[in-house]
């Protein structure tokens, strides 16, 4: 069972950052074995892929309306992914979750399937 706790959401004005981090408990300690992702939503919209990340941390794909924006990173050692979102804008607002899978295509973001509870991010203009 893996399992991802989120945190770092909170309120911005356009233009501002934030980083959110999830933490995983994975078994046997294979936290590289998962790729991770960033997903978000917002209510009566369909779950978006934002960012992904591959098990060694060396891959990473981005939405294009965040590209160049925002940086997914990970710590194999924590067991940690990060989120650094800079110029927020107020259509970045929704609630954010990390995710994981097992499967060997970390960009296909329909293949994720361990979520965490998500956190809220708030841009306003």
């Amino acid at each position: 069972q893996v399992r991802l706790v989120e945190s770092g959401g909170g309120s911005v004005q356009t233009g501002g950052s934030l980083r959110l981090s999830c933490v995983a408990a994975v078994p046997e300690d294979r936290f590289a074995d998962y790729c991770m992702g960033w997903f978000r939503q917002t209510p009566g919209q369909a779950r978006e892929g934002v960012a992904s990340i591959t098990g060694a941390g060396v891959y990473t794909s981005y939405a294009d309306s965040v590209k160049g924006r925002f940086t997914i990173s990970r710590d194999n050692d924590k067991h940690t992914i990060d989120l650094q979102m800079n110029s927020l804008k107020p259509e970045d607002t929704a609630m954010y979750y990390c995710a994981a899978t097992s499967a060997i295509r970390c960009r296909d973001f329909s293949r994720y399937n361990y979520w965490g509870q998500g956190t809220q991010v708030t841009v306003s203009s």
